[in-house]
C-alpha cells in the first residue's frame, strides 16, 4: 500500500515514521533509538518526519535529525528514504513557543541542512503558524528557500483550511501534517481533510495513535480492543488502519520508542476494516 506526495508523483509507504518519541523527554540511549530506526526502514517504512526541535530544550537543538543521520549512515539497507523535518518552533526551557519570523525560519532550515548532513531536504514544513507573523511572511521565506534550492517540496503542520488556501497562493503545498486520529476528527468536520483531497495535498496524521497524551486510554478502550481481537491485531494497528480508510491521501506517521511497536505499526497496512468497523469507530468523541 502506497501513498503519494502531494501532487509530485512519488509514492511512499502508506505507514510513516514520527520520530520525536525518540528525542524528548524520557527518550531512549543513543544506541536503541538508533536501532528503532533501523527497525522501521528494515519494516518497509521510507517516509521519516522529524523537526529540529525534537529535543530537551534549545541547548539540545537538532538531536532528531542527528540520530536520523546517524541511523542512515550505518543502515545497511537500501532504496530511498525521504526525511521531511519543520522549522517555526523554539524550545527555551523546554516550553514550544512559535517563531515564525523569516530570518528564524531561514536560520532553522539551514541549520537543519548542516545537521541532516544534506545540500537540501526532501519536505520542509513550516512547523505551526505564529499569531505574531503574518502567514505570508513566513510561507513566503520558506518559498525564496526552495527557489534557492535548499528544499525541494513545502509543507504546512498545524493549519486550518482557510490557513492552507492562503499559503497556497504564495506557493505549491504539498502537505498538510496535522493531529488525527479516533479521538480528534476535527479535520474530517472542518473541511481540511476534504480540502487536502481536492487540492491533491498529503495529509500527515501525527499521533495517530493518540499521542503521548492519550495513546493508554486510546489502546485500552473496548471497542478498539474488540475490534482488535476480530483481526488479530493491537488496538494500535486498528487506529492506524481507521487513519487509513479516510482517504488515500492520508499518511499516517506513528511515533515509537521501542523496535516491536514500530514494527507492529508498518504491519497495520495489512489490516483492512470492515465498513461497519469504521463507523463505530467513527463514533468517537471528537477532541482537541
Amino acid at each position: 500500500m502506497k501513498r503519494q506526495i502531494g501532487a509530485t508523483g512519488l509514492e511512499v509507504n502508506a505507514i510513516g515514521f514520527g520520530g520525536m518519541p525518540l528525542s524528548i523527554k524520557g527518550r531512549p540511549n543513543e544506541p536503541d533509538a538508533i536501532k528503532v530506526i533501523h527497525a522501521a526502514l528494515d519494516a518497509g517504512i521510507d517516509f521519516i518526519d522529524t523537526a529540529n526541535v525534537y529535543c530537551i530544550d534549545d541547548n539540545d537543538l537538532g538531536h532528531n535529525e542527528s540520530l536520523i543521520k546517524k541511523a542512515l549512515q550505518t543502515w545497511r539497507g537500501d532504496g530511498p528514504i525521504y526525511i521531511a523535518t519543520k522549522g517555526g518552533l523554539r524550545r527555551p526551557g523546554g516550553d514550544w513557543v512559535t517563531n515564525g519570523q523569516p530570518k528564524e525560519l531561514r536560520r532553522a532550515c539551514e541549520s537543519s541542512l548542516k545537521t541532516l548532513g544534506v545540500d537540501h531536504v526532501f519536505l520542509y514544513q513550516l512547523h505551526a503558524p505564529d499569531s505574531k507573523v503574518p502567514l505570508a511572511d513566513s510561507v513566503g521565506e520558506i518559498s525564496r528557500l526552495q527557489e534557492e534550492g535548499k528544499i525541494i517540496h513545502i509543507g504546512l503542520s498545524n493549519v486550518s483550511a482557510a490557513e492552507l488556501n492562503s499559503a497556497q497562493k504564495i506557493v505549491r503545498i504539498e502537505t498538510v501534517q496535522n493531529r488525527f486520529n479516533p479521538m480528534s476528527q476535527r479535520d474530517l468536520y472542518n473541511d481540511v481533510v476534504d480540502a487536502c483531497q481536492k487540492q491533491k495535498v498529503t495529509y500527515i496524521a501525527y499521533s495517530p495513535v493518540g499521542g503521548g497524551g492519550h495513546h493508554v486510554e486510546m489502546a485500552e478502550h473496548p471497542l478498539l480492543l474488540e475490534i482488535a481481537q476480530d483481526h488479530q491485531a493491537t488496538p494500535y494497528q486498528i487506529m492506524l488502519s481507521w487513519c487509513l480508510s479516510k482517504g488515500r491521501h492520508i499518511l499516517p506517521i506513528p511515533g515509537a520508542s521501542k523496535v516491536n511497536n514500530v514494527v507492529s505499526s508498518a504491519a497495520a497496512v495489512k489490516i483492512h476494516l470492515k465498513t461497519e468497523e469504521i463507523q463505530r469507530i467513527d463514533e468517537f468523541s471528537v477532541v482537541a
